[in-house]
């Protein structure tokens, strides 16, 4: 491995294949009939993914992180005499409810510890006593943990509630099933450069046509105006209000194809919980102990306790681990002193493979034990 290159064991950005990164060696107009009718065609394929028909969902693709798309739908979704509730057990969902906060929109919170599964019941009993919520906001899966949410379950509550449902994919969206038409989601969020494995610049919305038809003029931002997005793109056959990152967006049309050619989703799914169930067995035989039990971990990142050893400095196990080609995440548990490492991106079992044996060279608190 090239002293300069290195495989992102991270949850996005991640590691893409030569193919992909190749894409964007030409320069693209914005303006071009031939680069409109890409961003037509990844509109198109991000519905096929999803499952759902083009007469009742859209996509939107905007600017910046995918973050950036969260709150667009968040400032443009929810209407000034609407109420947020925000299902928060993570960093992630916390940030939902910084967003609408920052811009005053009415949001409460349902939160639960960051190691436990949001309880739809209590989530049923919340809505029951609050009728004034008029959204419902969650995390499907919490990267601040690696926790799978159930999302079928409480997909079932907010329907039967009635409110609209609004769901975080960022780090789950190509890399799991997600039956979208049955849960009913008024709007998914997710971004270019997680389970697609595209490269950073966009993220992209899909949403129910009825619902986002009725939000013109509701938007608290020019640039995050998430209806005018998608009236523009509707309007002018996929040209973007503003400039777009045609780099991003032609790279992300390149993981499309790799998406497909690989099996699709239930394929990419099986490559990445081989990755993760690699990762935590060996991990285990080398004396990590994960932060969650396996029933409740995604495969997309998986976060493991610091070493015992007083001795342990993760700054000094990051360096190491760069050295041997690899980089991974520090933690971002709040109660906890852990690390991360993701298990998406264009990786493998072998690489794992590789991975755990760099770890094992790099535990420098048990060969000063020798």
């Amino acid at each position: 491995m090239k002293d300069d290159h290195y495989l992102l064991l991270t949850p996005g950005p991640l590691t893409t294949t030569d193919t992909v990164k190749e894409t964007m060696l030409k320069d693209w107009c914005t303006w071009d009939t031939d680069y409109n009718s890409l961003v037509q065609s990844i509109r198109s394929s991000l519905l096929h993914i999803a499952g759902v028909s083009e007469t009742s969902y859209t996509s939107v693709l905007m600017q910046g992180s995918g973050t950036f798309s969260v709150e667009s739908v968040i400032t443009t979704g929810v209407p000034d005499d609407g109420n947020l509730l925000v299902i928060v057990n993570g960093a992630y969902g916390q940030r939902i409810v910084s967003i609408a906060e920052r811009v005053g929109i009415n949001v409460s919170s349902l939160v639960f510890e960051e190691t436990a599964r949001p309880e739809p019941d209590i989530l049923s009993t919340y809505l029951s006593d609050n009728p004034s919520i008029t959204h419902v906001a969650v995390v499907h899966c919490e990267t601040t943990t690696g926790m799978l949410n159930p999302i079928n379950e409480i997909a079932s509550v907010v329907n039967s509630h009635n409110k609209t449902f609004i769901v975080d994919a960022m780090s789950s969206f190509g890399g799991m099933d997600l039956p979208v038409t049955e849960m009913n989601i008024d709007y998914l969020i997710s971004s270019a450069n997680k389970c697609i494995q595209g490269v950073p610049g966009f993220g992209f919305v899909l949403a129910r046509r009825d619902v986002l038809s009725q939000c013109r003029g509701q938007a608290r931002s020019l640039s995050l105006d998430l209806y005018d997005q998608w009236e523009s793109l509707e309007s002018n056959d996929g040209k973007w209000r503003f400039t777009s990152p045609t780099h991003t967006v032609r790279a992300f049309r390149q993981a499309l194809t790799e998406l497909e050619k690989e099996g699709g989703v239930q394929a990419r799914y099986y490559r990445y919980h081989t990755n993760q169930r690699t990762l935590v067995n060996g991990m285990r035989k080398l004396g990590f102990t994960p932060l969650l039990p396996d029933e409740l971990q995604s495969p997309v990142i998986t976060p493991f306790y610091y070493p015992e050893d007083p001795s342990f400095d993760f700054d000094r196990f990051y360096e190491k681990l760069k050295s041997h080609g690899f980089v991974i995440y520090p933690g971002k548990a709040d109660n906890s002193q852990t690390f991360r490492v993701g298990n998406i991106g264009s990786i493998y079992p072998s690489d794992i493979e590789e991975l755990l044996e760099a770890v094992e060279k790099s535990m420098y608190w048990k060969q000063a034990a020798l």
